[in-house]
């Protein structure tokens, strides 16, 4: 059967390969396709599954707490020609139940291996020296994509004593089981169907969507690549599977400097770290900040009556109020300033976090930040 012509002849292909390699280095603030961007369609899949986790010394569930733990142990001893009586439910402190969790690699092929993640789902205190029975992973579709098996490695160590005081070493209710899943069967994927692909930018920008464009275009030719908008750019590309693998490696590997974020000032409140972008610019300004410190002191005293006075003692609370202004420190701001100099005025003043996010807040509302204040 004859190939498709796609439009990109071999030697055609092949000679924009070459002239893609024999490219000048790009400047040392450039980065890589592969390291902003991503092809679309071609991305991880999570799986999910149930199973039963034996072996343990007895620190598996307690089944008067957890009936599920139960009713699995007697299906699956069901599918072997064990039944046990309804009204006999076994007290099991070798057993767990268990969620797992993985992801399944783009391009994962039946009977490849990939790690997966056992966490405990009822109440039992260490996972430490069991074994995962056979468990099958389904995906968001509901289908089985991989089946998991084997010995567990935990991090987490527990020791309990007969008083109920208890040390614990991280977490020994989570385990890990290196390459634990067999793939079964390979997740759907567009990708070599389609006559273009697209890459989706990490982090939307207008700019680095244009220069993503363009760098493409510059290498391989005028109208390969069109950005779709500010976070996609649309490469028309090779149908046939091989060609296509190849001519992404050589995309992925071009070098652009992307477009500069935009001015923000980014303030998180539970911690109090303050960072502020490099484009960050202050117009004229004069800025005074001081600090108020009031304290309240209580002391209780004793009033003692007068002898033959017929009166009794009490205690009469007495409070101190003291007031300390610190002293308040003005700086200017010259127009257009950058980063540096915000830093080291601040600085000099030895302003803390606090007074850092009072000062920058000031200043936007006096329209003198030109930049977004985003607090978290």
């Amino acid at each position: 059967m004859q190939a498709r012509r796609t439009g990109y002849p071999r030697w055609t292909f092949l000679a924009q390969l070459a002239a893609v390699l024999l490219l000048a280095a790009a400047p040392a603030a450039a980065e890589r396709i592969k390291d902003i961007a991503s092809v679309a369609g071609v991305r991880t899949n999570q799986m999910v599954g149930y199973g039963l986790v034996v072996g343990l010394d007895g620190t598996g569930d307690q089944t008067s707490q957890t009936p599920f733990t139960v009713q699995s142990l007697k299906n699956m001893l069901n599918q072997y020609g064990i039944t046990l009586p309804p009204n006999v439910n076994p007290q099991l402190k070798n057993v767990a139940a268990v969620t797992i969790q993985a992801d399944l690699p783009p391009f994962a092929k039946p009977g490849q291996t990939i790690d997966i993640t056992v966490s405990s789902l009822g109440n039992a205190k260490s996972l430490r020296g069991g074994s995962l029975l056979m468990s099958p992973l389904k995906g968001a579709d509901g289908q089985i994509y991989a089946v998991a098996q084997g010995n567990l490695v935990v991090g987490g160590f527990g020791v309990e004593g007969s008083d109920g005081s208890r040390v614990s070493i991280n977490v020994p209710s989570v385990g890990r089981i290196p390459g634990g899943a067999t793939v079964e069967r390979p997740a759907p994927t567009s990708f070599g169907t389609e006559d273009a692909f697209v890459f989706n930018l990490n982090r939307s920008d207008f700019t680095t969507a244009k220069r993503v464009a363009d760098a493409i275009n510059t290498a391989i030719g005028e109208g390969t690549a069109m950005p779709v908008d500010g976070s996609s750019v649309q490469v028309n590309a090779p149908r046939a599977q091989g060609q296509r693998v190849a001519f992404l490696s050589v995309l992925e590997n071009l070098t652009l400097e992307p477009g500069t974020a935009s001015a923000r000032v980014i303030v998180n409140s539970r911690t109090g770290t303050v960072v502020i972008g490099s484009n960050v610019r202050v117009t004229a300004a004069a800025v005074s900040h001081g600090s108020l410190t009031v304290t309240i002191s209580e002391r209780a005293e004793v009033s003692q009556p007068n002898p033959l006075s017929g009166g009794s003692t009490v205690v009469v609370p007495t409070s101190d109020i003291s007031v300390e202004q610190a002293a308040s420190h003005m700086f200017k701001f010259d127009p257009g300033i950058s980063l540096d100099d915000i830093v080291a005025a601040v600085n000099q003043v030895g302003a803390a976090p606090g007074d850092l996010v009072a000062i920058l807040d000031a200043l936007r509302e006096a329209g003198a930040l030109r930049a977004e204040l985003i607090v978290i």
